[in-house]
């Protein structure tokens, strides 16, 4: 497999959390030159501190992003495309998770009469809408390189439509049903468009200690980055449309081994192949 990602740049939102941070560990790695942004500057800082202690300070390029602020997302696109001359790779893991509304959300699940308008589109702004930003503003050289990625974290699907999991599990509903229409659409144009998740609870602190689980039981964030690294990578190239479950991706046996036990189409397709669409094609 080959996994020398020099010369390629990264944009990873969320870069500063959990997940986030492995990511941004994998790719500055592999050789690819990171942007990490995250909404956090102290938490920035603590990444920059973390990369610089493991040798791999030189290439992280720390912004502090809100990916709810469109504006701001097609600006932090526009500076790295001026700075390096291009943006290869975007990686869209920013969220905020269920904490923000009740840290015990996970033993006592929220109801729709906690959840303020306000914080409703908080959640879709951030969760579901930033990422669509971040690509609008990414795609376009991408297509005129005729190359790129886009790599989604979204959520298992028991989590998309558990009751008292809004606003968070619509969000990544609609972050699924996105990235599969993307994929669909820039195929043609050499930019794939992939999506990973965990597999359950993950040791981050989107589950609370609060919660209960005992830390050794939530999957390590660390799973995320092996499919990452193989995505983004020229093996990939032609490779969209497509859901990873990290847990089940073992680097040990192989691409293909580890393709076979996690991969599966993005979303839902087997309820959309006779869509009634009268008198035309309903893809054209």
């Amino acid at each position: 497999m080959t996994t020398d990602l020099s010369g390629r740049v990264a944009l990873v939102t969320g870069a500063a959390g959990g997940i986030g941070a492995e990511f941004t560990g994998a790719l500055l790695a592999a050789g690819a030159t990171v942007v990490a942004a995250d909404v956090s500057q102290p938490a920035l800082t603590t990444l920059g501190e973390r990369m610089a202690a493991q040798g791999l300070g030189a290439r992280l390029v720390p912004r502090r992003l809100d990916i709810s602020d469109q504006p701001a997302c097609a600006a932090a696109v526009a500076e790295v495309q001026d700075r390096f001359g291009s943006l290869d790779i975007l990686v869209n893991n920013g969220a905020v998770g269920m904490g923000v509304i009740r840290d015990d959300h996970m033993v006592k699940l929220v109801t729709i009469d906690e959840i303020e308008p306000a914080m409703w589109d908080r959640f879709v702004s951030t969760n579901l809408s930033g990422a669509w930003y971040l690509t609008h503003a990414a795609v376009p050289a991408m297509k005129a390189a005729g190359w790129g990625r886009v790599v989604t974290v979204t959520t298992s699907f028991f989590t998309m439509l558990r009751g008292k999991f809004h606003p968070y599990g619509p969000c990544k509903a609609g972050l699924e049903a996105m990235a599969a229409g993307h994929a669909a659409e820039f195929a043609a144009d050499g930019v794939t468009v992939n999506v990973i998740v965990p597999g359950g609870p993950t040791d981050t602190p989107f589950v609370p200690e609060v919660s209960g689980f005992k830390r050794s039981d939530l999957i390590p964030p660390s799973v995320m980055a092996p499919p990452l690294i193989w995505l983004c990578s020229r093996d990939a190239d032609g490779v969209t449309g497509n859901r990873y479950v990290a847990a089940h991706w073992d680097p040990g046996r192989g691409v293909e081994a580890a393709r076979a036990s996690s991969e599966a189409p993005i979303g839902w397709p087997d309820l959309a192949t006779a869509p009634v669409w009268p008198g035309s094609d309903a893809n054209r």
